[in-house]
């Protein structure tokens, strides 16, 4: 009789500490599926409307006479009716805020800091977000397409949404909503336990910047200053040294796959040739992205692309506007030798075989099912339906509205053609290297159709060409 109550107090014990388990593993899945999909998400970055945004300063015209400094200010944000008190906001931009302010607009990108100056403050769990103000894009599209085909792809990807942004309660323009790749960011993606996120960039383009090409120079954290002080959360020593080892490994170019999350990068890659951004890691700068290393293996996340589709001509004394060059743009080569065996990342995934194969793999995956599908088209048309009634009545805009319809038309078009280009390269039709189109462009893709300065150039700022 004893025996058989002890065991049931064992029975009972047992039965309890289960259920308690139980209790705590859908409290723990609960957290992190509100994590992976917090409020945010389906509110400010419901993709289907066009929101609302209004910016309530005292001095705004002060706030813009001062853009250059790039200083945080106080104001209140009203999201869709929702009030934000003591949000912080500062405006965007390094080449494209010094255009903008050369040409005499005040028409810039801007970030919101939701707790800049009430810590804990969000936006429904959102911390930070960037409006895109549509710099040198006249189809308001290069970056909501190139994030969505990130996105697509599998490759972790601020959410985006258009907005209509007021000014204590005057119009301002249309912009898109950029999620930040900060704390909220890292959280929906990797969860409560993330790893480290960088955006490394150089202090001058003069300089060898090697950190930012990813390049190994040695075992000392000072020789890394463009990724570390550019980090987004506080770095420790170990988590220094866990970088620095990946980046050597990278150099060495063996054992890659503990290194580098290759599946990811390779996705990345794909989207990132496929659009032709020359102001990126491939291109001459080397910069425009976000890095996220964990356990010693990094990834590579999208960053920026109003340059993108072969618009980058920042710096180029004589700017190529060939659309033939760009739509058929080799994806195994997309930048000349010298620049390639500077960028590690990429160069030493396409020196391995099995590497190299998925990398087509995954582009032919790509042109299937975004673009051969159909996908592409509708989500184009879905968009200018939904955002057409706002550019036409915007009072900052870049071009008129005329200029924005050819805008479309004609990124639409590129990607068109050069989805049509790449799937000849697949099938070794067209020369997927810079020395094969060189000595072969037989097979290449018609696009005289194509003017590359109608998605929008530096030329535009230089005369008002709304009306």
């Amino acid at each position: 009789m004893y025996r058989h109550r002890r065991w049931s107090r064992i029975g009972v014990l047992t039965i309890s500490m289960a259920v308690l388990l139980l209790v705590f593993c859908m409290k723990r899945a609960a957290a992190q599926t509100d994590t992976a999909h917090p409020e945010y998400a389906d509110l400010l970055f419901d993709d289907g409307r066009v929101h609302t945004i209004d910016i309530q300063m005292e001095d705004w015209e002060g706030f813009l006479e001062h853009a250059s400094l790039k200083e945080y200010r106080s104001c209140t944000v009203v999201v869709d009716n929702e009030v934000c008190t003591q949000a912080g906001i500062r405006v965007k931009g390094h080449n494209s805020r010094r255009l903008i302010e050369k040409y005499g607009w005040d028409r810039y990108s801007l970030k919101i800091e939701f707790d800049r100056y009430l810590p804990g403050q969000s936006y429904h769990g959102l911390d930070k977000l960037a409006l895109d103000t549509s710099f040198q894009d006249n189809s308001y599209l290069k970056s909501c397409l190139a994030y969505d085909m990130m996105a697509h792809m599998g490759v972790p990807s601020p959410l985006t949404s258009y907005v209509w942004v007021t000014v204590n309660g005057s119009p301002w323009g249309l912009y898109l909503a950029v999620e930040e790749p900060e704390d909220a960011f890292a959280r929906r993606n990797y969860g409560e336990h993330h790893g480290q996120l960088y955006k490394p960039d150089y202090k001058s383009l003069d300089d060898e910047n090697a950190d930012v090409a990813l390049r190994y120079v040695d075992d000392n954290p000072d020789s890394y200053d463009n990724i570390f002080r550019k980090s987004r959360f506080d770095v420790s020593e170990e988590e220094k040294q866990a970088l620095i080892r990946s980046l050597k490994c990278l150099s060495e170019g063996e054992e890659l796959e503990t290194a580098v999350d290759v599946e990811e990068v390779l996705s990345y890659f794909t989207v990132q040739v496929f659009v032709v951004n020359l102001d990126s890691y491939l291109g001459r700068t080397g910069h425009n992205y976000f890095l996220y290393e964990e356990s010693g293996r990094i990834q590579m996340l999208p960053w920026d692309y109003n340059l993108a589709y072969g618009t980058y001509s920042l710096g180029m004394p004589n700017p190529v506007n060939d659309a033939g060059k760009y739509v058929n743009a080799p994806i195994d080569t997309p930048a000349e030798g010298e620049v390639m065996l500077e960028r590690p990342l990429f160069h030493q995934l396409m020196l391995k075989k099995e590497y190299y194969e998925e990398y087509h793999r995954q582009f032919d995956r790509f042109l299937k099912t975004y673009f051969e599908n159909g996908v592409f088209e509708q989500k184009v048309d879905q968009i200018t339906e939904m955002i057409s009634p706002y550019v036409e009545k915007d009072p900052t805009a870049f071009c008129s509205y005329e200029d924005y319809r050819t805008g479309v038309e004609t990124i639409r078009n590129f990607c068109l053609l050069r989805a049509e280009s790449i799937r000849g390269q697949l099938n070794g039709e067209i020369p997927s290297t810079i020395r094969g189109q060189s000595l072969d462009q037989s097979a290449f893709v018609d696009a005289s159709s194509v003017w590359i300065p109608d998605m929008g150039e530096i030329a535009d700022l230089k005369a008002d060409k709304r009306n």
